[in-house]
C-alpha cells in the first residue's frame, strides 16, 4: 500500500518575514501617491499663478495702456488745434498782405493818373485809395500781431507738451517694468514650488527597491505563506 507522508515541519514564505509598515517602505505605489498629490498642488499653483498674473499684470497693464493712449491723443489734438490755428494766422497775414500791395498800387496807380491828368479822378478819390491802404496796412499788422501770439503760444505749448511726453515716457517704461517684475517674480516662486515637488518625487523614485515591492506583493497575493515540499513513498 502505497502511503503518503507529508513533511510539513515548517512553512517557509518566498519573501523575506521582517516587512516595514507600508507608510514607510521606499516603494513604487508611495512615489505614486506622492506624484498624485504633487500634480494636484502643482496644478492648484498654476491656477493662482494664472489669476494673480490677471489681476496684477495683466489688467494693470491693459488699464495703463488704456490710459497713455487718451492722454496721447489728448496731446495730440491740443497740438493739432494750435498748429492748425497757427496755419490758418499765417494765412491771414498773406491775406492781408496780399490786400495791402493791391492797395497800395491802387493808391499809386490814381496818383500817378492825377498828376499827368490822365484821368478825371479827383483829389477826393486820393484820399479814398490813401485810407484804404492805411486801413490794409493796419489789417496787416494785426494779423501779424496775431500770427506772433499763435506762434509764441504754439511753440511754449510744444516745449510744455514735449516736457510732460517725456515725463509720461519715463512713466510707462517704469510701470511696464514693475509689472514684469512682478510676473517674473510669481512666475519664479511657481517654479520654485514646482521644483520642491519634483524634487520629493524624484527623492522618492531614487529610493524604490524593487525587493521591497516585491515583499508587498507576496504579502497581499499570499503566495508565501506555505511551500510545497518533497512527497515520499
Amino acid at each position: 500500500m502505497l502511503t503518503c507522508q507529508v513533511l510539513c515541519t515548517s512553512q517557509v514564505p518566498m519573501a523575506v518575514q521582517d516587512t516595514c509598515e507600508e507608510s514607510t517602505c521606499d516603494t513604487l505605489g508611495e512615489a505614486w501617491a506622492q506624484l498624485k498629490k504633487s500634480l494636484a498642488d502643482e496644478a492648484e499653483v498654476h491656477l493662482k499663478f494664472s489669476s494673480k498674473l490677471q489681476s496684477e499684470v495683466e489688467k494693470p497693464l491693459l488699464t495703463f495702456r488704456d490710459s497713455f493712449k487718451k492722454d496721447m491723443k489728448k496731446f495730440d489734438h491740443h497740438i493739432t488745434d494750435l498748429r492748425k490755428q497757427l496755419s490758418s494766422r499765417y494765412a491771414a497775414v498773406e491775406k492781408a498782405r496780399k490786400a495791402l500791395t493791391e492797395r497800395q498800387k491802387d493808391l499809386e496807380m490814381k496818383t500817378q493818373q492825377l498828376e499827368i491828368k490822365l484821368t478825371n479822378k479827383t483829389e477826393e478819390d486820393i484820399k479814398k485809395a490813401r485810407r484804404k491802404s492805411t486801413q490794409a496796412g493796419d489789417e496787416l499788422m494785426r494779423c501779424v500781431d496775431l500770427y506772433n501770439q499763435a506762434q509764441s503760444k504754439w511753440f511754449e505749448e510744444m516745449v510744455t507738451t514735449t516736457l510732460e511726453l517725456e515725463r509720461l515716457e519715463v512713466e510707462r517704461v517704469e510701470m511696464i517694468r514693475q509689472h514684469l517684475c512682478q510676473y517674473t517674480q510669481l512666475r519664479h516662486e511657481t517654479d520654485m514650488f514646482n521644483q520642491s515637488t519634483v524634487e520629493t518625487v524624484d527623492q522618492l523614485l531614487q529610493k524604490v527597491e524593487p525587493a521591497k515591492d516585491r515583499e508587498l506583493w507576496v504579502k497581499e497575493h499570499k503566495t508565501g505563506e506555505i511551500r510545497p515540499v518533497d512527497m515520499d513513498i
